[in-house]
Formats: structure tokens, C-alpha cells, sequence
């Protein structure tokens, strides 16, 4: 929620999304309770986690990490990073101006 109230990530005009394993209706509570706006899509059967190669820093469920993914409009990855993963500072939270400007640098 923080990364979309971000100016600065505002003003890079990226649309942002959740992509989960949870089915819809198991979402639905968690979107309610925290607000969140965005577009949430169920990957049920991992295609497109595996596609992105997100599941490399898988959490202990097998189910991916809080991994930031940015598509080019030719489909392909621009731009990837787990902050959760161990080897990439292993935290949960990252400040979205911290992201906006690595987003940035990945468009330029």
C-alpha cells in the first residue's frame, strides 16, 4: 500500500499488481482488511511464478516471497529483486522511494 501512494512511483506511470497462489475468494478478506486497491491475480497452478522465475527465493510455504517484478511491453523481465531473500538484505519492507528509484533506473 505504501508503493502505490508513492509519488515518486507515481510518477513512473507503472501499473502495479499482486500475483498470489490464493484463489480469489481467499483474498478477498485480505484485501478488504488492508485496503488494498490494486489488481490481485491468482496463480493457482504456478505458471506464471515459475514463468518469472520468481519461486528462486521461495518462502518455506513453496509459495514466492515478496518478489518485485518489472515487464517490459515486450514481456520480458526489466527489472527483479526479492528483498526478503537472504542474499538480498533479507527484510520485509523496503522504503517505496528506495524502489521508485531502482524502478527508474531500470527504465532508463
Amino acid at each position: 500500500m505504501d508503493l502505490q501512494a508513492s509519488t515518486a512511483y507515481q510518477l513512473l506511470d507503472v501499473p502495479l499488481l499482486s500475483i498470489a497462489f490464493d484463489p480469489p475468494a481467499q483474498m478477498a478478506p485480505t484485501r478488504q482488511e488492508y485496503g488494498i486497491a490494486i489488481p490481485m491475480l491468482t496463480d493457482p497452478d504456478h505458471r506464471v511464478s515459475e514463468a518469472y522465475g520468481v519461486l528462486e527465493w521461495a518462502v518455506a510455504s513453496g509459495e514466492p516471497g515478496h518478489t518485485f517484478v518489472l515487464v517490459g511491453a515486450d514481456g520480458r523481465i526489466a527489472w527483479i529483486q526479492d528483498y526478503g531473500a537472504p542474499q538480498n538484505r533479507g527484510v520485509m519492507y523496503v522504503d517505496p522511494e528506495e524502489i521508485a528509484a531502482e524502478l527508474e533506473q531500470a527504465l532508463d
